[in-house]
């Protein structure tokens, strides 16, 4: 809106194209004055809006007009008694391309100038009545819907609102649209529609959705192939592509065969891609709750499918086990069957009862019923000799070894696990040398690699060596010695040997299969007292061995009848060794202790000469020898009053030997130093002969130098000055050839910039011409066009605009002819009626020596 002029002022020129609102405060009023032209305000009168320019609608816009005037069927404005314009309040209009328009007052501009709106092709406008009318076609009701399709230009109504743009959708091939319908409607095919109701259209290009339709989904085809179908499901009961009533809930496959190309409809749901299933000539499977002829499921039945064969699994049937191979069985192998219901078998019509097991051998290729179960596949055992299993009958719950030959498990066999003590169990899974593992036996190492229960318990017995085995079911026991295998039988167990070990000797410390018989050796410490309370530590070793006949059994178990024989045999000893150590004095055990020791054990034959030997007759163990390792005593005083007399012994052999070295160290010293003298006096005879040849050569040298200094400075200054020479005389050639290059540069640079100067002065003198002559020719032209534009006769009405206006003033007035002048200034006549017009409505700016305003 323009600012509204000041009400003081009484004159308004209005130029063309444009209008006041001029309000009447006598009758309020207010009334329209459309220019050109120069408008007088009364007193009573108020301009309220303007000079504003009038509305101008090009082609191809529109603008939107509230409570616009009412015109008559002349399309004059029709006022009211009052002058007022009639104004349709509340009311729009839509005006198009005309000429220019002023508002009248009331009327007010809602939309300014818009373009129109254009609708492309493939796209419509989709508009909603919001009054009831009735167009060219048919009566739209408010509320009614519709589209505006394009290519087109869409001309505004005010009885019509745009609600959106709607694009059309490309369906491309195997593609549909799914539409859903926003109200009761027909759709493009004439058939009629509910509001909720979906449906699909597959015809391939560009779809324009109605009114009432909206695009839920593009629904892309699947491409069946022979490999794939696709599994589907009905969401309620309606007819499909292919002709067939489909029940709510219902499932089926689409193959190839029916259609190479499937888009689901509305109606029906994918429920997954179906992969084909392939049986080789070796493959078979079991079809659970097969689908029959007719498409209806089977429940609770199996079928069974061999190869070569390729199907779709129908919607409820899954496989068993999925695709099994065809049992092939070689000459070392077989099945264990059992029956699940009864049937018969084969030609023969053999019957099976349910629960029935039996066993079929190779050579044969062999596919199960449907009413058997493979409960075990059998494979022949091969055995050698050395290796055995252990075999359980389920019928009799017998056990057996089987060795040394190859055995298959028929159906009523079993393998059997042999279960053996933890210990033992360790011992085994070591698989070590008793003998050169004496340091590491027994402390508990877990087993090394994990024992098969079912094979024949075997143990390498070491030469020299026994292992007891007990027979429980027999109650019977028996000695191997080694080298030997042994292989335990069901109902046999090792004996498990637990001996004492370490220094002293401790219980339960060894543990071990076999029993060692020697000869050995174990070492002891004992603690004995003599007859003079002095308590001693001995470190005792005893070589020890076993007596066996290996021709009697009964002489054979007596090795094992002492568990401990280490220390049972190291405590006798050290009893015997403590009495016989008890009876001595100190003095007497530390100078005769092998003696004693050995006497105390071995004793005295008839002869009074120590025996060789001492036997244990529980287990006829012999030790052969005693070595007596150490002897240390016990109490602290003691033993530090024996260190004190080793360290004197030590000592006084310590000093003799110092006393005697310091001696030879002395008499050496000597030696070295007279030819340490003899050798300075020769070193300083051959120094002065070494200077005095130095001297001879440094004063040749200085005569050398002392001439040659004075050649060489003559040479040099000779040579310098001739050198200087040459210089100064290049420097000036050089430097008149530098100044001859540096004036030749300084004319060519003169004359280079003399010529670009010329050059720029010419053309810079063209270009100035060519600018006045194109200013120029712009200046007539834009002239011309100016006269062309306002025409000839408008020139002439603005020439002759103002005294007209004069002459028509004066004329209003009454007046014929008047001439008012001071007769001092000339006469002008041209403004004449403007002074007097001015000089009587606004007398208080009138000049004196003026007639104008």
């Amino acid at each position: 809106m323009a600012t509204r002029r000041a009400n003081d002022e009484a004159l308004y020129r209005i130029a063309p194209y444009h209008y006041l609102h001029v309000l009447d405060q006598n009758t309020n009023v207010t009334h329209l004055e459309i220019g050109p032209k120069t408008y007088i305000r009364q007193d009573n009168e108020r301009v309220v809006l303007g000079p504003e320019k009038m509305i101008t609608v090009p082609p191809r816009h529109y603008c939107v007009i509230e409570n616009p005037v009412l015109l008559d069927k002349d399309g004059k404005v029709i006022k009211d008694t009052h002058g007022q314009a009639t104004l349709q309040f509340a009311d729009q209009d839509i005006r198009l391309a005309q000429a220019p328009f002023p508002l009248y007052p009331g009327e007010v501009l809602k939309q300014p100038v818009t373009p129109l709106k254009v609708v492309i092709a493939n796209s419509a406008l989709r508009l909603r009545a919001i009054l009831d009318y009735e167009d060219s076609k048919e009566k739209r009701i408010a509320g009614d819907e519709w589209l505006f399709a394009g290519p087109g230009t869409y001309i505004p109504k005010k009885e019509v609102v745009v609600e959106e743009t709607i694009r059309a959708t490309v369906i491309k091939a195997n593609q549909a649209i799914k539409l859903r319908a926003r109200k009761e409607c027909i759709d493009h095919q004439g058939i009629p529609r509910v509001t909720g109701e979906e449906w699909l259209v597959k015809k391939t290009g560009a779809y324009l959705p109605g009114a009432y339709e909206e695009v839920v989904d593009v629904v892309d085809a699947y491409v069946l192939t022979e490999k794939k179908a696709l599994h589907m499901r009905a969401l309620r009961t309606f007819d499909d592509d292919f002709g067939i009533l489909r029940k709510s809930g219902e499932e089926w496959l689409i193959k190839m065969s029916d259609s190479e190309v499937h888009i689901p409809n509305v109606y029906e749901e994918l429920v997954g891609v179906v992969n084909i299933t392939t049986l080789t000539n070796r493959q078979y499977c079991v079809i659970l709750d097969p689908v029959d002829d007719k498409g209806k499921p089977q429940m609770g039945r199996r079928k069974l499918v061999k190869g070569e064969s390729s199907f779709f699994l129908m919607p409820g049937e899954s496989l068993e086990k999925g695709i099994q191979n065809v049992y092939v069985l070689g000459e070392d192998e077989g099945l264990i069957l059992r029956t699940t219901e009864s049937f018969k078998e084969g030609v023969s019509e053999i019957s099976h009862h349910p629960g029935d097991r039996w066993m079929i051998r190779g050579p044969i290729e062999y596919v199960p019923p449907v009413q058997v179960d493979v409960v075990a596949k059998r494979t022949a055992i091969p055995l050698d000799e050395n290796e055995g299993i252990y075999v359980r009958n389920t019928k009799t719950g017998r056990v057996q070894a089987i060795i040394g030959k190859t055995y298959m498990l028929n159906q009523d066999d079993d393998l059997w696990h042999k279960e053996l003590p933890p210990g033992v169990e360790n011992l085994l899974a070591m698989d070590r040398d008793p003998i050169a593992d004496r340091g590491t036996r027994g402390k508990g190492e877990a087993p090394i690699k994990g024992r098969d229960k079912t094979r024949v318990v075997t143990f390498r017995v070491p030469h020299n060596a026994a292992v007891q085995i007990y027979d429980y079911k027999a109650d019977k026991a028996r000695v191997v010695y080694g080298p030997e295998l042994v292989m335990l039988m069901p109902d046999e167990q090792f004996t498990q040997l637990s001996l004492s070990g370490g220094k002293p000797k401790k219980p339960n410390q060894i543990r071990s299969l076999c029993l060692l018989l020697g000869p050995d050796f174990c070492t002891d410490i004992v603690i004995v007292e003599t007859a003079d309370h002095a308590r001693l530590s001995l470190q005792l070793s005893y070589n020890w061995h076993f007596q066996v006949d290996l021709t009697s059994e009964k002489e054979a178990a007596k090795i094992f009848s002492v568990p401990d024989f280490v220390g049972d045999a190291c405590k006798a000893i050290a009893s015997r060794v403590r009495g016989a150590v008890a009876g001595v004095q100190f003095d007497d055990f530390h100078k005769n202790s092998a003696k004693i020791i050995r006497s105390s054990v071995f004793g005295f034959d008839e002869n009074r000469k120590v025996r060789e030997t001492f036997l244990f007759p529980q287990n006829n163990l012999v030790i052969t020898s005693i070595d007596v390792q150490s002897v240390e005593p016990v109490d602290q005083r003691t033993r530090e009053a024996l260190q004190k007399s080793v360290q004197l012994a030590i000592e006084i052999t310590t000093n003799s030997q110092e006393a005697t070295a310091r001696h030879e160290a002395e008499r050496l010293e000597q030696e070295a130093k007279g030819r340490l003298e003899r050798q300075r006096i020769s070193d300083e005879a051959e120094a002065e002969r070494s200077r005095k040849e130095l001297l001879e050569l440094q004063a040749n040298s200085a005569a050398v130098e002392s001439s040659g200094q004075a050649k060489a400075e003559a040479q040099s200054r000779a040579e310098a000055l001739r050198i200087e020479g040459e210089a100064a005389v290049e420097q000036a050639t050089l430097k008149a050839q530098a100044m001859k290059i540096e004036a030749e540069s300084e004319l060519e640079r003169l004359t280079s910039a003399r010529a670009a100067e010329a050059k720029f002065i010419r053309e810079q003198n063209e270009m100035e011409i060519k600018k006045s002559r194109e200013m120029s020719e712009i200046d007539a032209s834009k002239f011309k066009n100016m006269v062309d534009a306002i025409g000839a006769d408008t020139l002439k009405a603005i020439a002759t605009a103002g005294p007209e206006m004069q002459v028509k003033l004066l004329q209003s007035l009454g007046l014929k002819s008047t001439l008012i002048t001071d007769g001092s200034s000339p006469i002008n006549l041209f403004n004449t009626a403007h002074g007097l017009v001015g000089g009587g409505l606004v007398p208080a700016r009138r000049s004196a020596d003026s007639d104008e305003e």
